[in-house]
């Protein structure tokens, strides 16, 4: 896999996190903690479904070219239709996270917290369903772990430190179009290659 196509994933994948709920419940966490050990834990929690999602993506390779593809473009379109068409996941994650908030324990405890939380909101979603699709496209399931591990992680730290500043200036509606519009774009391409 080149520099381009791991570049590519990467942006992709911190776009599509960016307006997600586990952003959402990140700022939130690192609110009522500190936000270096919430980093962590979220982190690590992005790392492990990460590892999921390209294991099943490599399974997926294992399908008949043709059959594969069709399942890639639908994982696409499906992703944008998801961006495009669905409203913002901020009052969601906030009661998602309002159970897992502790008073202000020990770093142990609330990068734990911070993991449990990410880990269990991240099964089936839109980024782990991506990493599965980059996977099944690229047959690259190092480089798509790799690239979407470093775009997660790089978001659970935006999230713990600068998330608060990052929703004031920018809107996560647009970065949710912008999201969908990207994938959009991939669901097309892939579609024009099923037809061919």
């Amino acid at each position: 896999m080149n520099l381009g196509t791991l570049l590519g994933i990467a942006g992709a994948m911190f776009l599509l996190e960016l307006p997600d709920k586990t952003m959402i419940a990140t700022i939130v966490m690192a609110a009522r903690s500190r936000p270096l050990p919430v980093a962590l834990g979220a982190s690590a929690a992005f790392v492990v479904q990460m590892a999921i999602a390209v294991t099943a993506g490599g399974l997926v390779t294992l399908l008949p070219t043709r059959a594969r593809e069709i399942v890639v473009t639908v994982l696409f379109l499906g992703g944008a239709a998801y961006l495009l068409l669905s409203k913002e996941a901020s009052a969601e994650a906030a009661g998602e996270v309002e159970g897992a908030r502790e008073r202000r324990a020990g770093a142990p405890r609330e990068a734990a917290t911070a993991f449990g939380v990410i880990f269990l909101a991240e099964f089936g979603d839109l980024t782990q369903i991506q990493a599965l699709t980059f996977t099944a496209h690229t047959h690259s399931p190092v480089g798509v772990f790799v690239a979407s591990s470093v775009a997660l992680i790089t978001v659970a730290f935006l999230g713990a430190y600068g998330g608060r500043a990052l929703e004031r200036r920018v809107p996560l509606t647009w970065i949710r179009r912008l999201g969908g519009v990207v994938f959009l774009g991939f669901g097309v391409y892939s579609l024009v290659q099923v037809v061919r």
